[in-house]
């Protein structure tokens, strides 16, 4: 089996720079789609010379793969919805209205989310899908790792399904997204977050409630 290569260690100075192509990147693909966004266009964004930008994406599917690895990484950082922490009811319902909220807030217009990559690259790019999967299955992870914190403080029911739980939650949350930016409008969301949450509370012990 040949091993992949082991990734190039970079300067703080060359890491910004990358970092400042997989921004412009996920801007473009945000507003024009990934068949939309083009390298030229990237590379103007960015402010880097051609040469500069093939030294750290040899193609443009290295470029995707880097912005849905960004993507899937989004969920520690501060200003978006969180579920690194979704450990109690009050939790999951912040969670869930911070999603919401964002949404509201951008006109339920289209973002660069793991959900948009998946609608234009899950059938047509192997690769692509696999690392998407692999985002989706660290974003469910985590919000299972919340609910299995609550079943051990007695806060969820010993019986409750949690990887079923988590499923439904990131489920709802994917494609309340999509329907709201479909629909520009955020009650598609609104109610596939309310119903799931409803879902997971159904599993509340008295001492949960």
């Amino acid at each position: 089996m040949t091993e992949e290569p082991k990734p190039r260690r970079l300067t703080p100075k060359g890491r910004a720079t990358r970092d400042r192509i997989i921004e412009a990147a996920t801007e473009l693909i945000a507003r024009n789609g990934v068949a939309g966004t083009g390298i030229e266009d990237v590379r103007a964004a960015a402010g880097v010379s051609g040469s500069q930008l093939y030294h750290y994406f040899d193609s443009k599917q290295a470029l995707i793969r880097a912005v849905i690895t960004r993507q899937a990484d989004s969920v520690l950082h501060p200003d978006q919805p969180r579920v690194t922490a979704l450990d109690s009811f009050d939790a999951l319902r912040a969670w869930a209205d911070a999603a919401i909220e964002r949404q509201r807030e951008n006109g339920c217009r289209g973002d660069c989310t793991l959900g948009s990559l998946a609608g234009e690259l899950s059938v047509s790019d192997e690769e692509s899908r696999t690392d998407l999967a692999t985002g989706f299955l660290r974003w469910k992870d985590l919000i299972l790792d919340g609910l299995r914190a609550m079943r051990d403080r007695g806060g969820l029911r010993a019986d409750a399904d949690l990887d079923e739980l988590a499923l439904s939650l990131l489920t709802a949350l994917q494609g309340g997204v999509l329907l709201s930016q479909t629909m520009l409008h955020v009650r598609p969301l609104e109610a596939a977050m309310n119903a799931s949450l409803a879902y997971v509370h159904s599993f509340a012990t008295t001492a949960g409630r």
